[in-house]
């Protein structure tokens, strides 16, 4: 087809059909194209966005491999260059960042299903274990969330004082403690067990409260807590 979208049928064009029906209308490979831009002389830019989708090897039909590309993978594809490559980044790293709490809100934490649904987008397609800390006032208000720890693939190593260090400081009352198995299984370890009774007894000796562990898998998560919220 060549570098030639102008000579499709209007409704065909991934602009003019955003444009018209809006982005809920365009098809993956479409919404891509308008990232790429342009084509070269053999494809053009809707040719390249399938040339990018077909490396996905799962059978959903999400973009969400595109997080894990790196951006020599994505210049490996012919008409995506290093400026295009880093645009692809960028977009999956805004789609990553958006799903991510807004904090400036008054956020309650009421149950369990409330952290899942907080965090279950940004870390079920998470390869490496990713530990999270949510500080929150007497009226389970969220009052930030930290950044612990990040772990190499199905590991992740942290310390007590590395948990607690920012409670202390902010004089919290309340914490939860989150964080993802790469594997997708939620099913909490013996480790996981253990270190979350650890910090329960040693937040209490610093009197906060640890009210959970909640692990993330795919589409699921579990506790790691004997005494929960």
């Amino acid at each position: 087809m060549g570098n030639k979208i102008k000579e499709l049928p209007i409704f065909e064009r991934p602009y003019e059909k955003m444009i018209l029906f809006g982005e809920q209308a365009l098809t993956n490979s479409e919404l891509l194209s308008i990232i790429i831009r342009t084509g070269t002389k053999k494809n053009t830019s809707i040719e390249i966005a399938q040339n990018i989708i077909s490396i996905n090897s799962s059978t959903s039909n999400d973009l969400r491999f595109l997080q894990d590309l790196s951006i020599q993978e994505f210049m490996k594809i012919d008409g995506i260059g290093k400026i295009k490559a880093l645009e692809l980044k960028a977009i999956g790293e805004i789609a990553k960042r958006i799903s991510i709490p807004i904090n400036e809100k008054k956020l309650y934490i009421k149950s369990k299903s409330d952290v899942a649904n907080l965090f279950m987008e940004e870390l079920k397609y998470e390869k490496n274990e990713m530990l999270k800390l949510i500080l929150l006032n007497n009226k389970n208000v969220i009052q930030k969330i930290v950044n612990v720890a990040t772990g190499k693939d199905d590991r992740i190593i942290f310390d007590i004082k590395q948990v607690l260090s920012e409670p202390i400081k902010m004089q919290t009352p309340r914490i939860i403690l989150i964080h993802n198995h790469p594997s997708g299984n939620a099913t909490p370890s013996k480790e996981d067990i253990e270190i979350s009774q650890k910090l329960f007894e040693c937040s209490k000796m610093m009197g906060i409260e640890l009210l959970d562990h909640i692990i993330i898998g795919d589409g699921e998560y579990q506790s790691a807590l004997i005494t929960t919220i």
